[in-house]
């Protein structure tokens, strides 16, 4: 359970949602009928280890509400208090939606980050109001709104959630206590326009790490996520704070550093993700694997990283500096911790 009441969370987000969020895929049986208990553990360890105050626990994939509740509590459990759980709020319907919220409450959840699903396709603002008052209305968690391109919303303004509609959100729901602002994507208009009307009121979020660095030169920003940054294993976490702490030229340093990894996911995500407005979550498996992470097969359907990508993304981490796994491409799927 959160450890703060619902008319309190933007008072709790405010003090504790800080530092960087990373996103933790299950991992799966060999079979894919199952969770992978110690897989997830192993993932949520290293998360930690790497100095990520929260995670992203990604639904994604295939994972039922149920699965997801015990994702939950095994992240939990492995985590204790040293780490925040994101809900992902990205199931089929809004009636599931609030089903696996309901459930992950209880597993141990400490925030949501709010999702469409892709059936979900309004056509005015109204009927995005209602998606997102009867989700938050029906959770005491603190939710995390999450304008961005991918949910097509720019049929209804160009900005997908202007400010005016933010506006209204925040006046009647009391439990939105961030956004992840990437209205425009990938532009950082969005961002800008946040920040400057509602920094005072919730916390502003810039997950994409390629900006949210430079961008502090300007921007107070308390929180970065959620986003698969952990694949550069603790590069992000300390960068972060550095910028947090005043020390904002030492973090360009490491920006810079790691530009030969950034290039190379972008290259990758380039391939897919502007066409089909969907994230290939193996790629990011892959990528975790790469840092010390489980790795293993999602069920389908799931996207494939060909072998040209896998080669990249490795050679990318190498360029930077940061030592991949030594282990060959052909174990990924297996996992570290097969069951």
């Amino acid at each position: 359970m959160a450890n703060y009441k619902k008319q309190d969370a933007r008072a709790w987000a405010r003090e504790y949602l800080t530092g960087c969020s990373a996103v933790t895929l299950p991992s799966y049986s060999a079979d894919l009928k199952r969770l992978n208990e110690k897989g997830i553990r192993h993932d949520i360890d290293l998360a930690v280890r790497f100095g990520y105050r929260y995670t992203l626990l990604c639904a994604e994939v295939a994972i039922t509400p149920e699965e997801n509740a015990q994702f939950t509590a095994w992240a939990r459990e492995s985590a204790g208090r040293n780490m925040g759980l994101f809900f992902h709020a990205a199931f089929g319907t809004l009636q599931e939606n609030i089903e696996a919220v309901k459930l992950a409450e209880k597993a141990g959840a400490d925030i949501v980050l709010l999702s469409y699903p892709p059936q979900f396709w309004p056509a005015n603002e109204q009927q995005i109001y209602d998606y997102t008052r009867q989700f938050c209305d029906a959770t005491d968690l603190a939710v995390m709104l999450f304008p961005i391109p991918l949910w097509g919303f720019e049929r209804v303004h160009p900005a997908g959630m202007p400010v005016e509609f933010v506006r209204r959100l925040l006046d009647d729901i009391p439990n939105i206590v961030a956004i992840k602002s990437e209205q425009g994507f990938p532009l950082v208009a969005g961002l800008c326009e946040m920040w400057h009307h509602f920094r005072d009121e919730v916390v502003i979020s810039c997950p994409i790490e390629g900006d949210a660095i430079p961008m502090m030169s300007m921007m107070h920003l308390q929180f970065s996520g959620t986003s698969n940054t952990q694949w550069m294993q603790d590069y992000y976490p300390r960068a972060f704070q550095l910028a947090r702490d005043g020390q904002w030229e030492e973090a360009m340093q490491l920006y810079w550093k790691v530009q030969p990894a950034r290039l190379a996911n972008s290259a990758a995500s380039a391939t897919y993700a502007g066409g089909t407005g969907v994230l290939n979550r193996t790629q990011w498996k892959y990528q975790d694997w790469l840092a010390g992470f489980n790795g293993g097969p999602l069920r389908a359907p799931a996207m494939r990283c060909p072998d040209r990508i896998m080669r990249q993304l490795r050679e990318g981490l190498r360029a930077s500096g940061i030592t991949p796994t030594t282990d060959p491409d052909s174990e990924f799927m297996t996992g570290r911790h097969p069951v």
